[in-house]
């Protein structure tokens, strides 16, 4: 049965990834379409970021009172409407209203799933857990690109990704049995961890996101999180507007060029989920951080649509073990009392990053050009190291 729920759990974190690329991919020709600047991509993006770190650090109490299984599918079903909506807007204002249920259903997904099977699957079913979310945002682009050469263009792209997450939706719904039926024992430790209690926690006394915030290494840890999703967001959804202002691909080739970026973090999650328990997490951090300096040159002094693309691979893979390997993390760095109040601040402060990176991004963008935005990336990459091994530092010494 637990193998089962776990099927349910890593076709939730499809759905999750679904919508993720889309935005990016078909900016390009929607600005136009819609006589909106360029830069209002990022006011979309703040909005659903915003309301996601408001979902994220809401879940606790929400798993609470709900329970995973009908809190995941509420919120797949949220996010399932927005996209549905998307694909009818007319106008900038509806897809800003419409980003406003959309983040707040991606929040609660993210934040509770990445607790529950931190706690009881660990590392490797972390990773390919994370691989699932890639699956989700590597078909996107390729179906946005689709669309864009057809009659619907964007409009397409998104109704065939809303009609995925309706189904998803009826997935969970019919999976919610399961969860019941998964164990008492598993149900309650993982209510447990997301009210921030355990065993030590129903001693001592709910564990509050003040206290996993003064922990030893929290901050570093929290922060470099942060670093990571704003590094994730700006390539995601800049990178198919850099090749097409500023390498000159068209619209529907830079969509689909995209999803090599998506495509490397599928691949490269698949491939942790094997070797993440035999190096290590910390370890795993490292090693993509390398790999993804090593696509970010390749990405500034590559030519052609073949470098480029193989570029977009090498960042993806690189960021492939990062995002799953500080979740795991979490429980044996903090302890399972502290271990959702962490996810959730991480959680927070990675919608953050995404709030406000992709803006810069855009002044960047309307300043100097698209050209600017691989050097973006290596100031974000940079802060991520020096905040990750400095978390390092200050666990190893506590």
């Amino acid at each position: 049965m637990a193998s089962l729920l776990l099927v349910v759990i890593y076709i939730a974190f499809v759905s999750l990834g679904l919508p993720d690329s889309l935005l990016g991919s078909a900016w390009p020709v929607m600005y136009v379409e819609l006589g909106a600047p360029v830069a209002a991509q990022s006011a979309i993006t703040m909005i659903i970021t915003a309301c996601t770190v408001v979902s994220s650090l809401a879940t606790a109490p929400l798993v609470r009172r709900l329970g995973t299984g009908k809190l995941v599918a509420g919120s797949v079903a949220l996010t399932a409407l927005a996209i549905l909506g998307f694909s009818a807007s007319a106008s900038l204002w509806q897809l800003l209203l419409l980003a406003v249920p959309y983040g707040l259903g991606a929040g609660s997904i993210d934040s509770a799933l990445n607790n529950y099977v931190a706690i009881h699957y660990g590392e490797r079913h972390m990773s390919w857990l994370h691989c699932c979310w890639g699956i989700g945002t590597s078909v996107s682009p390729v179906i946005m690109g689709r669309a864009l050469a057809g009659p619907m263009s964007w409009h397409g792209g998104y109704l065939a990704v809303g009609l995925m997450q309706a189904v998803i939706t009826g997935v969970m719904v019919f999976s919610l049995p399961l969860w019941k039926r998964a164990g008492e024992g598993a149900v309650a430790e993982d209510e447990a961890a997301a009210a921030g209690e355990g065993t030590a926690g129903a001693a001592a006394g709910r564990f509050t996101y003040a206290d996993a915030f003064r922990l030893p290494g929290a901050k570093s840890a929290i922060f470099s999180f942060g670093c990571y999703s704003a590094f994730e967001y700006v390539c995601g959804l800049w990178s198919s507007s850099h090749l097409v202002l500023a390498r000159g691909i068209t619209e529907a080739q830079a969509a689909t060029m995209a999803s090599f970026f998506y495509m490397g973090i599928t691949v490269g999650r698949l491939i942790s989920g094997f070797i993440a328990p035999h190096v290590g997490s910390k370890n795993m951090i490292r090693l993509g951080q390398g790999i993804a300096v090593a696509g970010i040159a390749l990405l500034i002094a590559g030519q052609g649509e073949v470098m480029l693309s193989v570029a977009l691979a090498l960042i993806g893979l690189g960021c492939a073990p990062i995002y799953p390997s500080i979740i795991a993390l979490t429980p044996e760095r903090f302890g399972e009392n502290a271990s959702q109040s962490m996810v959730s601040l991480q959680m927070a402060c990675a919608y953050v990053g995404s709030t406000f990176a992709p803006p810069l991004c855009a002044a960047l963008v309307a300043a100097g050009g698209a050209a600017f935005v691989p050097w973006l990336l290596v100031v974000v990459m940079v802060a991520m190291v020096l905040l990750s091994e400095r978390a390092n530092a200050r666990l190893s010494a506590k």
